[in-house]
This record gives structure tokens, sequence and C-alpha cells, in this order.
């Protein structure tokens, strides 16, 4: 085999379809890129207990996996309990945020999670949304302690209604992104998947030019930048305009199997 590729891999809408199933073909294809030599790891938005049964499922073991949109980076460990530990995590005081947010988008839904990927929410959320051991507080319990995420979901808000009130907030010192519906993903500042992979790139010594990174949501979008620019950034078929835009190349949709089509012709 040539050089090896770094291959970061969203979740959810690219490995999985949008229903969460995942299919034999897109499994077996992301085993055989890593059984080839190449480093396949996860870039996800999902916590921690979310993100590792992934790796079970598609049966890979990488030496990192990316979670929290870049908040969170662990690293091979088979002496922690699930195999991973955590080797890099940034947080940030959520109270300025969310206050702010709350002044704007006041019936909204708050979450905040911490590094151990354990969130503390106020209002609702969908079931399996935050995963176990979540705990309903009151939003002045939100405020002062350490997070690696805030999420706020407001679904009497339409997406593009719900991206206005976020274009107008003046949110400073962190980094967001929206996701499918009006949820909103905010991470310690200037942290986002891209800069979690290029932290990973460097401790492997893999040059930019054999970086390959797929994914289909906005959460993506720094992710797909970086690997364009000198390797393949690579947006699902179904992926929104804006995602699409910023990558040099787009697949075959979730349904389609379109991240197995591209790690086929490895």
């Amino acid at each position: 085999m040539s050089k090896p590729w770094l291959i970061a891999l969203d979740v959810d809408g690219t490995i999985l379809r949008e229903d969460g199933t995942l299919s034999d073909e897109v499994a077996a294809q992301v085993a055989r890129a890593a059984g080839l030599g190449h480093e396949v790891m996860l870039a996800t938005g999902r916590s921690v207990a979310m993100t590792l049964p992934i790796l079970d499922r598609v049966g890979i073991t990488p030496k990192y996996v990316v979670c929290a949109n870049g908040a969170i980076t662990l690293k091979r460990d088979p002496a922690a309990p699930l195999g991973y530990s955590r080797h890099l995590v940034d947080t940030f005081d959520p109270s300025e945020v969310l206050t702010t947010i709350r002044a704007n988008l006041p019936t909204a839904n708050y979450a905040v999670e911490n590094e151990e990927g354990i969130y503390n929410y106020t209002g609702y959320f969908p079931d399996g949304a935050l995963g176990a051991g979540s705990q309903k507080v009151t939003f002045d319990k939100l405020l002062g302690a350490p997070a690696t995420r805030v999420v706020v979901i407001s679904p009497e808000h339409a997406i593009e209604e719900f991206l206005k009130v976020v274009e107008h907030m003046g949110l400073h010192r962190v980094s967001y992104n929206v996701g499918w519906t009006a949820w909103l993903d905010i991470a310690p500042d200037g942290v986002n998947k891209s800069v979690a992979l290029e932290r990973v790139r460097k401790i492997l010594r893999i040059p930019r030019t054999r970086v390959m990174a797929i994914g289909d949501g906005r959460n993506d979008i720094d992710m797909l930048q970086w690997a364009s620019e000198s390797g393949r950034g690579i947006a699902m078929g179904q992926a929104p305009r804006e995602v699409k835009a910023v990558a040099n190349e787009v697949a075959l949709t979730d349904i389609q199997d379109g991240v197995a089509a591209i790690l086929a012709i490895l």
C-alpha cells in the first residue's frame, strides 16, 4: 500500500443513515479501509458515550476519535474501561452565552455537556438525544460549571428563522453551528472538528495531501474546508447547499451508501 490516508468520518447522515441504521456495505468498506492500513477515525458532534458504540458497530479501533464537535479528542487506551481515554479536552464557562441566548430565545430548551459527556438540561429534549445520565435542572444550575458544549433547541422555529436569530445574537468567544433542525451547538472558542483533526494529523505525521473528510452537516463545514485545502473534503449527496459549497467532492447520499462508494476505490 502507498502512504496511508487519515480518513475522518462524520457519523449521523454519513456512516449512519439519518434513521440511525448502518448498511452492511458501509460497515464493510469502513472496516476494509482500516484493514488496508489507513487511519480511519470518527469526527462527530456526538458525546463520548454516544460515539464509542459506533466504533463497535463498524468494527474499527482508531488511534484517536474526535467527539463533541472537536471539544473532546479520545486516544486509544486498552487499559481504559471502554478502550479509550480523554486525550485533549477544551471547556468554557457557558454562563454568558446561555444568558445571551435566553434573552433572544426565551422559550428554547438548553443543555450543557461536561467533559464526561453528561448533560444537565432544562426544558424538553427528545428521548435519546442527550444520552444516559442526563439530569433535568433549573436554568440557573446550567451556569458556571465548565462545559464542552451548550446545546439549544427551539422546535417552534423553522431552521431559516432560527438561523436569522442566531446571526443577530452577536455570540462572541465561542464557536457555534446549527444542525439540521433548529438545533444550535456551541463549543469553546476556536474549537471545531477541523482544529481537533489537525492536532491528530500532526501527531500521526500524515501529510495534508493525505487527509480525507466526509460529512453532511453544518457542523462539518470547517472539517470539509480543512480537508479540501490540500486533500479531499467530501460532502454527502443530501448535504445542504452551504456544506457542498466548501467541499471539493460530493458523494452519493446516505441512502445510496455514499461513504461505501468513496472508500471502495481506495
